[in-house]
Parts: C-alpha cells; sequence; structure tokens
C-alpha cells in the first residue's frame, strides 16, 4: 500500500479558506499509523468568525425559494458523484472504510440523500390554511452540525442537505479523525452555487470547536451524530441558550430470528449488519437474538459465513473489513472482547489476537460469541466493532424483552414469516426495524427513542427538524 497524503491548509469560513492560529492536529491512517494530512486545531475565535459569515448569509439564502435551494442541491450531488474516486480514497485513507464500501455507502448514499432532500422541495408543505390561521414553515436561522468519523460524508450530507433546502445557513465541524470530506464537500458546494457564508466548516476536537458551537448564543439549532456521553453534554451546554437540538447517538440493535425465519438468510443479513464498516455503524445489530432450541445451528452458520470476511488492507477490493479508525477504538473493541470471556460467554470465532499476517494497524478480528446473557456488558454497551453476540431466547415474550433490555432504541431486525415479524417488530420500542432485510429507503425516518436520541432524519421529517413554525392568525 501507497500511503496517498492530503491538504487541509484552513478553516472553510465565508467561502474561503481562513488559516489556523492554534495548530494543527494529525490525521492518521489506521491501516499504516501513517500521518496522511494535518487539519487545523480550531478554537472559539475561528468558530466566531464563522458564525458571523453564517448569520450575514442567512438572509439573503433564506430569501431564495425553496426550488433555488433544490436545484443547488442537485449541482451538489452531481458534483460529488463526479468526484466519487477522490472522495472514496480519502475516507479510506482516514477512517479505514473498506474502498468498495467508500466507493458505495460512504459516497452514492449521500448522493442519494441530496437528491431525496431535493425532491421534497416541490410537494412539502411549506405553508398551509388551518381555519382562519396561515401556518408558516420558515428556516431555524444558523444550524451548528457537528459530525462523528464512521461516516464522514454521509453524516454530514444528513444534516446539510435538509438545513440547506430549508434555507438555513451551516457551522460544520466534523470528526478531527476523519476530516478530509469536509473540505472537498466545501468545495463542492461552492461550485453547485452555495453562497459564500452559507456553509463553513471549522475543524477542531469537541472539547473547544464542538462545545464553541453548542453554546455560542448566535447559533439556533445543533444538529449531532455520535456517542450518548457526548450528545448528553452537547444537550446540557445548548441548553443554556434554549437551542433545538437533535441528537442521534448510539445504539445496540437486536436482530430477532423467529421460529418461522429463514435461518441461513437471517443469520447472514444479521451478520452483514454486524460487520459492515467494521462494526463500526450506529444502526447495526450486534445482538442475534435466536430460539434457544436452534443456537447450535445459528452459531454453525454464522461461523460459516465470518470466514468469508476477509480482514486486510482498505484500499484491496478483496477487503470486506479494514481497520478500525483508531489505535485507540481498536484498543478499546479489544477491551471488550477479553471482557466477554471473562463474563463467561462462549467465544465461537475470533478473539483479541491481531488478525494472522496484520502485525500493524488498527486490526480487530471479526469475533462471535454465544450463550451471552443479555446483562453482561458485551450485550449492553455499545462496542462499535466487528463483535456479534448471539443470544438465546426460550419464547417470544423473552425475545422482546430482551431486544427491549438496553438504554438504547435506535435500530433493529426481525426475520420471520411477514406478518408475524410485522406484529414483533412493533413491540419493538426503536426508532428503525428492518423486517426481512427491508430495503433501505431515503425518505422514511431514522433516529432513535430512550438514549439513542430525539428528533429524526432523512425525508420530510428530517427537513422538519431544521424549520420554525408560525402561525399568523387572520
Amino acid at each position: 500500500m501507497t500511503p496517498a497524503t492530503y491538504t487541509v491548509t484552513g478553516h472553510w469560513i465565508g467561502g474561503e479558506i481562513v488559516a489556523g492560529s492554534a495548530g494543527t492536529l494529525p490525521v492518521v491512517n489506521p491501516a499504516t499509523g501513517d500521518v496522511v494530512a494535518e487539519a487545523p486545531a480550531g478554537t472559539a475565535t475561528d468558530v466566531d468568525r464563522a458564525v458571523a459569515a453564517a448569520r450575514a448569509a442567512f438572509p439573503a439564502w433564506a430569501a431564495t425559494t425553496p426550488q433555488q435551494r433544490a436545484d443547488v442541491l442537485r449541482h451538489l450531488g452531481a458534483g460529488l458523484t463526479a468526484r466519487q474516486e477522490e472522495i472514496a480514497g480519502a475516507i479510506t485513507a482516514e477512517m479505514g472504510s473498506p474502498i468498495t464500501m467508500s466507493r458505495t455507502a460512504q459516497v452514492a448514499f449521500p448522493a442519494a440523500v441530496i437528491e431525496s432532500v431535493a425532491g421534497l422541495a416541490e410537494d412539502f408543505a411549506w405553508t398551509e390554511e388551518i381555519g382562519t390561521s396561515l401556518i408558516v414553515r420558515e428556516p431555524i436561522g444558523v444550524v451548528g452540525a457537528i459530525t462523528p468519523w464512521n461516516f464522514p460524508l454521509q453524516q454530514v450530507v444528513s444534516k446539510l442537505a435538509p438545513a440547506l433546502l430549508a434555507g438555513n445557513t451551516v457551522v460544520l465541524k466534523p470528526s478531527e479523525n476523519a476530516p478530509l470530506t469536509a473540505r472537498i464537500l466545501a468545495e463542492v458546494a461552492t461550485e453547485a452555487g452555495v453562497p459564500a457564508g452559507v456553509f463553513n466548516v471549522v475543524y477542531g476536537t469537541g472539547p473547544i470547536v464542538g462545545e464553541a458551537i453548542s453554546a455560542h448564543p448566535d447559533i439556533d439549532m445543533i444538529s449531532f451524530t455520535g456517542s450518548t456521553r457526548a450528545g448528553k453534554r452537547i444537550a446540557a451546554v445548548a441548553a443554556e441558550t434554549v437551542k433545538r437540538v437533535a441528537l442521534e447517538l448510539g445504539g445496540k440493535g437486536a436482530n430477532i430470528i423467529l421460529d418461522d425465519a429463514d435461518l441461513p438468510e437471517a443469520v447472514s443479513r444479521g451478520l452483514m449488519m454486524s460487520f459492515t464498516n467494521g462494526g463500526q455503524v450506529c444502526g447495526a445489530w450486534p445482538r442475534m437474538l435466536v430460539p434457544a432450541s436452534r443456537q447450535d445451528e445459528v452459531v454453525a452458520l454464522a461461523v460459516a459465513a465470518a470466514k468469508q470476511y476477509t480482514v486486510g488492507d482498505p484500499t484491496d477490493e478483496a477487503t470486506r473489513i479494514g481497520p478500525m479508525a483508531s489505535e485507540a477504538h481498536r484498543q478499546k473493541v479489544i477491551g471488550y472482547i477479553e471482557r466477554g470471556i471473562a463474563d463467561g460467554a462462549r467465544l465461537v470465532f475470533g478473539g483479541p489476537d491481531r488478525p494472522e499476517g496484520l502485525a500493524k494497524g488498527a486490526y480487530v478480528q471479526p469475533t462471535i460469541f454465544a450463550d451471552v446473557d443479555p446483562r453482561s456488558a458485551i450485550a449492553q454497551e455499545e462496542i462499535f466493532g466487528p463483535v456479534l453476540t448471539i443470544i438465546p431466547y426460550a419464547d417470544e415474550e423473552e425475545a422482546v424483552a430482551i431486544a427491549n433490555g438496553t438504554l438504547y432504541g435506535l435500530t433493529s431486525g426481525v426475520f420471520g414469516e411477514p406478518e408475524h415479524a410485522t406484529a414483533v417488530a412493533r413491540r419493538l420500542r426503536v426508532g428503525q426495524v428492518d423486517v426481512n432485510a427491508g430495503h433501505w429507503n431515503p425518505l422514511a425516518p431514522f433516529g432513535g427513542y430512550k438514549q439513542s436520541g430525539n428528533g429524526r432524519e432523512f425525508g420530510r421529517f428530517g427537513l422538519e427538524e431544521f424549520l420554525e413554525t408560525k402561525s399568523i392568525q387572520r
């Protein structure tokens, strides 16, 4: 592997590169340990400048029509597609996503989201009559967006597209671990016709830049995706200025395999939903709930399928699992695997040792545990790695109780006869349930119950998050 190098010379404020004043942060390729770029270490002063640019640009952008803003979004989507290879390479270098996934989920999905959001402009109820009242939906103002490293473009676009269509301006803090895509996005946005100041990027850490965005009196809304711990802090800081806060946080999805399920399909799809992107997916299904009488059969199927998940160089098109996004994160995942063994779960595949032939890099073996106690740490806490826990259940009531028995409520899956599986899906306290691997729908709402957050992304539900509602009585 020949490491690529990238350049991030400054923040993107008011439509131009603005030099940082507080040093830089290294961007490390987790597959090699090489520094592939340096990004500015932003400060509260940088946030002030970006917010001022966004506030100044807001009136003119808000005055454009939804259709004009939709046209700009479509140009943005086309621009991202045209630079797909460049973006995919940057994502693979900064956070280790296998290149085939970087081209598809990491780039193609954001383009699809932009198109779906742009398509809302014509039919959305921007105004409506209720009795003698005129109801008007207006942009909130300046939106602070704080995004994670696991999907560096997707998570930004999921906020940026509806925020812009709604008529808002945006100040983005991308993850300091995966900041490269944000610069490309800013360049493409400018070429697409996004006016100067409408989209701004300030690089830096959560405790400094994220804190400043959350507390800023001239930011009207925070949209955050990341850990539940960080989300709680953001909500607390933002409460001081009574901002609207939308949070998409952690998950511990359950895949319930019912007695009447197609077992090979349920196990294969469930494993994919556990190992995709190295398990670094908030909507993953790391818990596989199976009838106790069929656990051995499920284990055999899961182990056979797991052998097909090649771990290695993320630039190799044959690789299905690349490194964890950082060495620190690798250590966290390994710690959970060791905890599972210590707590008595039955290790049936993988383990805490490095994958064979990978002496360096943030690599983890894909790992499967069986006979997992649903109250144990590996069944309750978000590992965010390629670790599947197989949990036997005695009957359907117990399966539902186990699935609902964590502090999270983001996603789950149910496999079985369609009507039966749908009935079980309705009992789950989560924001999204896939029945028999239902197809992804960019117009359907995505978001969590409980400590998986509040608010929704995608479709009209996501657009509504970025709008104020005014009642004009006549």
